[in-house]
């Protein structure tokens, strides 16, 4: 057996050992394991998840084999959920594998407790009804559950948490921590200490660009009565002022600083976002807080008296043109800072834990520095219960993606069907279209059945295409696989971000349209 460094090396680039070790702990439950459930599940025996329980209590029949790559002739007349979990385990003998052969309707109602064992649900194929009840079972047993269907050409996924926190939540584009428009005292006096007009040719295009920055915004704010340039003709100023301190055309270092000017004009402080987390009540700690929190608590302590309203600082800079000399002793004093800031949240984090009756030291050192590290990226991401989104939706939103000429149209228009089948199915035993012949009847029961579900959601008067809801009917129930395996890739993906706390889960409800080939987030 390969080691897991050399197994998983690809994935560990991404979220690193600490969310590995997170997947690793993982224990995961999936419902019905048609293609839908057996290819969220496949992503994530692959990636090293630590344990699968799969639940179905269906049989193996002929028309699997067309659309679920996990079963094979001999697996006819055999349980389903037994034929997947092998075929699972062969993929990845680290994981721990097993089947119960039970419908997860049954288990649902019958025996809700079963499911608090688990990190995380992934519920594939239910009806609304099953839904809006293990919705409820897994809030209340603090239970992470995703919700994913796959219907013809269509499809969704569907995320439920009370709360989800992020600290590693890697943003595509973010600033560098560089606090070039509010350097602290060490990096002040490291700027101060070398001559921009330096007769050496070599040691003027070696100099970094952080520490032109520096000086030149000492230079203006001096000139301009302590402040930096906010218009846009100061801005440009300051751009000429650079470009005027360069000696040759080949100073890549200057060039830099023109480009990274924006960083100087950036307001100083915190974001908006950071600010609403720090506001938030559970910023207000007790003993039943969450180690997020606690940080959090001290993070605004930290931010309203050490910081002098910045957040620790990252301590990393990005690559320049520099002397070698000059980059590392600039590095060191980023690194010095960001161990500093460090220790003070520490300190702080230690005290609030005690003041609160728990273990001074049961947050580790390794989990503060991540947090000091990505203090300015946090994120807090709630959920609305399935039961508010059915029953109570926003209802300008919803009237919104009905009215809009462009693509949510479509997109909303497929969620009303997909929930719109369920109560088709609910009154006449059978999903529209799912048997051979009576199609134009199924089709006039289905318009009929989306036109009183938007009325019940406050939505009068509006209707759907006839195109989509013939086509919905067309699809008669069916899973395709090439679309089960677009939809277990995006449940598989949001499955590893809530587990490892990296990256920001979606929200709303994804839906996909296989028609088109586009797909849309609805916020309901």
């Amino acid at each position: 057996m390969a080691e897991p460094k050399t197994k998983y090396d690809r994935q560990l680039r991404i979220w690193g050992e600490q969310g590995q070790a997170a997947l690793e702990k993982a224990s995961i439950c999936l419902l019905n394991c048609g293609p839908t459930g057996s290819e969220t599940l496949k992503n994530l025996v692959l990636g090293g998840v630590g344990s699968i329980t799969v639940i179905d209590g269906s049989k193996v029949d002929v028309g699997d084999l067309g659309n679920n790559f996990m079963v094979d002739e001999s697996s006819v007349g055999q349980s389903k959920a037994k034929c997947v979990c092998a075929f699972l385990q062969e993929l990845n003998d680290a994981v721990k594998a097993k089947f119960i052969e039970e419908y997860p309707e049954s288990l649902i109602e019958t025996n809700p407790s079963f499911f608090s064992q688990f990190t995380l649900v992934i519920a594939t194929q239910l009806g609304e009804g099953s839904m809006l009840k293990l919705d409820r079972i897994c809030r209340e047993a603090n239970v992470m559950l995703i919700f994913a269907r796959s219907y013809g050409l269509t499809g969704f996924v569907r995320i439920s948490v009370k709360e989800h926190t992020i600290v590693e939540s890697k943003p595509d584009h973010f600033l560098d921590d560089l606090r070039l428009n509010n350097p602290w005292p060490e990096l002040r006096r490291f700027a101060e200490s070398i001559d921009l007009d330096v007769q050496d040719t070599v040691a003027h295009k070696h100099t970094p660009y952080v520490v032109i920055l520096v000086k030149m915004a000492d230079k203006w704010a001096k000139s301009h009565g302590g402040s930096l340039p906010s218009t846009r003709e100061e801005k440009k100023e300051f751009k000429d002022l650079l470009k005027a301190s360069m000696v040759a055309v080949d100073e890549d270092n200057y060039r830099e600083a023109i480009e990274a000017s924006f960083k100087v004009f950036a307001p100083r402080g915190i974001s908006s976002e950071l600010q609403q987390i720090l506001n938030d009540n559970r910023a207000e700690v007790d003993s039943n807080s969450s180690d997020f929190w606690v940080m959090v608590a001290a993070l605004k302590e930290f931010i309203a008296n050490e910081g002098s309203g910045e957040a620790p600082l990252e301590g990393s800079i990005p690559d320049m043109t520099s002397s070698t000399e000059l980059y590392v002793n600039l590095q060191n004093i980023f690194q010095a800072k960001a161990e500093a800031d460090c220790l003070v949240i520490e300190q702080r984090v230690r005290y609030i834990l005690k003041k609160i009756g728990k273990d001074p030291n049961s947050i580790s050192k390794t989990t503060l520095k991540s947090f000091c590290r990505n203090a300015r990226k946090l994120r807090v991401c709630r959920y609305r219960s399935v039961e508010e989104e059915f029953n109570s939706p926003i209802l300008s939103e919803l009237q919104k993606y009905l009215t809009d000429e462009d693509y949510s149209s479509v997109a909303v228009g497929f969620y009303i069907l997909l929930r719109a089948v369920d109560r088709f199915a609910a009154n006449y035993n059978s999903f529209p279209g799912q048997f051979h012949g009576g199609m134009d009847e199924d089709i006039s029961r289905l318009k009929t059945t989306a036109v009183g579900l938007l009325s019940d959601l406050g939505c009068n008067g509006s209707t759907l295409t006839e195109d989509l809801i013939n086509e919905m009917c067309r699809f008669g129930a069916s899973q395709l696989h090439a679309v089960a395996a677009f939809i277990g890739g995006i449940a598989s993906q949001e499955v590893i971000k809530l587990i490892t706390r990296q990256f920001v889960p979606m929200s709303g409800t994804f839906i996909f349209n296989g028609i088109d080939h586009k797909s849309q987030l609805l916020y309901l």
